[in-house]
């Protein structure tokens, strides 16, 4: 069992986020990146479905927002990619395996290795600890933070040593002449390659309730998440202070799909503290905590897998919220 002890569920409480190493067991970590190797291997995204996710909000609202894909992506497992992976024609630009962001937002009901991990007697047991009377697990996403990736760095048609110390890591040939070749994928124009980094915000923005205070995130890190690959920044405190903005829908026959009310505001960089953990590490995000991650530039890849649950228990879920339960899949309840 993995019940917190009062000091821990004072700590969580006082910063609005917690690190428990040792959360996982080096199998079951193992056991989740097998399985989205066996999901990345079989995925088939058609050419007008292959959206890039960004965590920019004007961005956002021009490709999620607008996206049909996205948006009804709430009870399925779709696929969404890093910026500047695809020709003009949606055609890949990198290997496919290379070219992902995240996968989202139901493998917790969809797949069995997620789905037990979800709902985990540990798992279980630190959610009672917390006192949850009723959760509910509203979405699930497996992030794969890509080795490199966000520098807004652009890959030439040349191969000097930067170019070959950027691609050794997954491998490369250079052919005399200008064109580069990526595992056999040419690259012969410039291009940015994903984000400098996941933006500053709340996760309520996103998954807005009423009363506030009944969104938790649970983050699993299934590789080690450093300094140098993107770990975890947080503002301690932060999540007493209400929600900034809401990513909400757009009214009916207006477009993009999605606007957001409010904006986030600057914040100030002293006051993240970074947050590396090891290889099979939980942590806990309270909804309103304020948390970002800095660009990946290691050539080690950060995977991880997280979901998001509600106490429903006495909650009013938005239904201005883009993420909606369906008939095919209402959000299944956290205890069996």
């Amino acid at each position: 069992m993995a019940s917190l002890s009062p000091s821990q569920v004072q700590k969580f409480q006082q910063d609005g986020f917690l690190v428990l190493e040792g959360f996982l067991s080096e199998d079951e970590c193992v056991a989740m990146q097998q399985r989205i190797g066996e999901i990345v291997a079989e995925m088939d995204v058609p050419l007008h479905c292959r959206t890039e996710f960004s965590t920019q909000e004007e961005e956002q609202l021009q490709a999620q927002g607008s996206t049909d894909y996205f948006l009804s992506s709430g009870d399925k497992i779709r696929f969404f990619f890093e910026k500047g992976v695809f020709d003009k024609k949606g055609n890949f630009l990198v290997p496919p395996e290379k070219s992902i962001n995240k996968i989202g937002h139901a493998l917790h009901a969809h797949d069995p290795v997620f789905r037990s991990v979800t709902h985990s007697p540990k798992v279980q047991a630190l959610a009672r600890s917390l006192g949850l009377q009723m959760p509910v697990v509203v979405q699930s996403m497996y992030i794969f933070k890509q080795p490199h990736i966000g520098g807004e760095g652009e890959l030439r048609a040349s191969c000097g040593a930067q170019q070959r110390a950027w691609m050794g890591h997954v491998g490369h040939q250079c052919l005399a002449g200008t064109q580069t070749f990526w595992n056999n994928y040419p690259i012969s124009q410039s291009y940015s390659l994903g984000e400098p980094s996941v933006s500053p915000h709340q996760d309520t923005t996103f998954l807005y309730t009423e009363p506030l205070g009944r969104v938790l995130g649970i983050w699993f890190a299934l590789e080690d998440a450093t300094l140098e690959n993107g770990c975890l920044w947080f503002i301690p405190g932060s999540h007493t202070s209400g929600v900034s903005r809401r990513m909400v829908w757009a009214p009916a026959g207006s477009a993009p799909g999605t606007s957001f009310l409010g904006s986030e505001p600057e914040r100030d960089n002293s006051l993240f503290v970074a947050t590396p953990v090891r290889r099979g590490a939980m942590v806990l995000i309270h909804g309103e905590v304020v948390h970002k991650s800095e660009q990946n530039l290691s050539a080690w890849s950060r995977h991880v897998y997280t979901f998001h649950l509600m106490d429903a228990a006495g909650t009013v879920w938005s239904p201005e919220n883009w993420l909606q339960p369906t008939a095919e899949l209402p959000f299944p309840p956290l205890y069996t």
